[in-house]
């Protein structure tokens, strides 16, 4: 057999069974624990749709659309990574079947291929390993987790398959561990939980070439010890590579209940690492703990459009959690439509919120909604944050009713605004293709002094991720800031307005990046903490 050199291990998740089992919770989990025992690891995500990325998805289609520091339009499970290991993820972390076909059609309109016919094996796989291998090989990481999207047996994953099965046989096996996560469904009218589901799906995998070296079965009861040696035995792995996944009143608890079943160790021995030392999860235990047993409880209106797929605001969900925790209370999020709140019942939809969020999106659909909800929050001193698009529907509503800008708006909903406070981006003007083209990824923000923004961050310095078209019109600037609504946070490059807020208010803050990406279970992000601390003082 042959072995290439490699410097990092490669731990490679699959699923079976069932999609949505949550491959990615369990990927970061493992990732948690390794890191804790001092590795340094990452987690990729191989995406089989043959969207480029998921930037232009409908929220609908596939929850929310996660922005890296360097820009990139990935799957949400990247969020979920960054949240558990507190390091950044990057390009690399995320590929597409979409990405994958692109590379190697150019390669061959430039000629790459020399005349080859250019086919699945090897050119499409040997660029699945060329994806896989470009973390490890960076020299930063000892260990690379690579999650395949969807379930084994899909078509459209069979590639990756196959690349994951050829790159085993090059690197070795005690450089590669399989994790199978599957279903172990319980039928209520037997009383009893089912491997058939398991089997059929490691029968499966064996077809392609592939023997998973540890099973991780999801289940709603606890496995007892007779029903983990039938699995092993026709599964063909070891009794303690049958790990239980019980279903967990919150995700955070997982990284705990994988240490329980000890998969760290089991990953460890079978790639031949050495154990550094015990996992530390003392913070994580403390966060938990916090977590599990709020002081107070709050209740945080976030209005928005898509709020029929909660996944679609998933880094806000969390960014609350993380916030909660740090505040040591409880935020309970009421989801309220954008599109069904109007002037008439804007009083009994907002009642008895501590807190309103105006959530991101695109497009003309609810914003009215948006735009009274922040009238009201203004009126009524109620503690306001607006992300993106709802900080520009917060300049909107100040324009119409403080500023007395009759038909104000921003051109993204009505190019011919006599009063377009918001604008698109001069660079924006000229493109045309939608899918990664917005302003994205991190860029600078200085923040003015005594403003509610900097009792947030504490520093005059901060970089935000970003991901949009349209931007603070610096026309208004002067008439909006006369009026009390300041630019508390500014790019010191391009001096795009990011922060917004009005002064005679408990706490008015509008910004045209998006902190909730950035907030992280060991870093609650400051704005959110400052948000929820002001939720609770109203």
């Amino acid at each position: 057999m042959p072995h290439s050199a490699t410097t990092a291990k490669y731990i490679f998740v699959t699923g079976g069974v069932t999609s949505s089992l949550g491959k990615g919770i369990i990927s970061a989990s493992l990732a948690k624990l390794l890191q804790s025992r001092g590795y340094r690891v990452t987690i990729q995500k191989l995406d089989p749709y043959i969207n480029v990325d998921p930037g232009t998805l409908n929220p609908y289609e596939h929850g929310e659309c996660f922005v890296t520091d360097d820009g990139a339009e990935t799957d949400l499970d990247l969020g979920h990574y960054e949240r558990f290991l507190n390091t950044p993820t990057s390009q690399a972390n995320n590929v597409t079947t979409g990405k994958i076909y692109q590379t190697v059609i150019n390669r061959e309109r430039e000629g790459a291929y020399l005349g080859k016919t250019v086919q699945v094996i090897p050119h499409i796989t040997d660029e699945i390993k060329r994806r896989i291998k470009l973390l490890g090989e960076t020299g930063q990481f000892d260990i690379v987790i690579t999650e395949i999207g969807g379930t084994v047996g899909d078509i459209e994953s069979l590639p990756y398959i196959e690349a994951v099965r050829q790159l085993i046989w090059e690197i070795g096996s005690t450089n590669a561990v399989v994790i199978h996560l599957t279903l172990l469904p319980y039928l209520s009218t037997t009383g009893e939980l089912k491997t058939k589901p398991t089997q059929h799906s490691v029968k499966m995998l064996l077809e392609y070439g592939i023997q998973p070296d540890i099973l991780v079965c999801r289940t709603e009861k606890h496995m007892s010890h007779d029903l983990r040696r039938k699995i092993a035995l026709f599964c063909n792995v070891n009794v303690n590579a049958v790990i239980e996944s019980i279903d967990a009143s919150t995700i955070y608890e997982v990284p705990l209940l994988m240490m329980k079943e000890q998969l760290d160790k089991v990953v460890m021995h079978k790639l031949k690492l050495p154990s550094k030392h015990e996992p530390d999860m003392q913070a994580w235990k403390d966060f938990l703990g916090k977590l599990k047993n709020p002081v107070r409880e709050i209740k945080v209106g976030l209005i928005g459009k898509y709020i029929e797929l909660k996944d679609a605001y998933k880094s806000i969900v969390e960014s609350f959690i993380h916030a909660g925790v740090a505040n040591e209370c409880k935020v309970e999020l009421v989801w309220i439509h954008s599109e069904k709140i109007d002037n008439d019942n804007v009083k009994s939809q907002l009642k008895g919120l501590n807190a309103i969020l105006v959530a991101p999106g695109f497009g003309e659909r609810g914003i009215e909604g948006k735009i009274t909800a922040i009238k009201y929050a203004r009126e009524n001193n109620v503690p306001f944050l607006g992300i993106c698009l709802g900080m520009q529907c917060a300049v909107v509503e100040f324009a119409r009713n403080v500023l007395g800008l009759k038909g104000a708006h921003s051109t993204e909903m009505d190019a011919k605004t006599k009063h377009p406070v918001i604008d698109m981006m001069a660079e924006q003007k000229t493109i045309k293709a939608k899918g990664g083209t917005m302003r994205l990824g991190e860029y600078p923000c200085n923040i003015t002094k005594g403003t509610k923004a900097f009792s947030a961050y504490g520093k005059l310095k901060v970089a935000e991720r970003h991901r949009h078209r349209y931007e603070f019109n610096n026309a208004y600037l002067k008439s909006f800031e006369a009026a009390g609504m300041t630019a508390s946070g500014i790019n010191p490059n391009t001096g795009l307005v990011e922060i917004v807020e009005v002064k005679n208010h408990p706490w008015f803050v509008g910004v045209q990046f998006h902190p909730e990406y950035k907030s992280t279970v060991i870093k609650p992000h400051p704005l959110f903490v400052r948000f929820v601390k002001a939720a609770l003082e109203n």
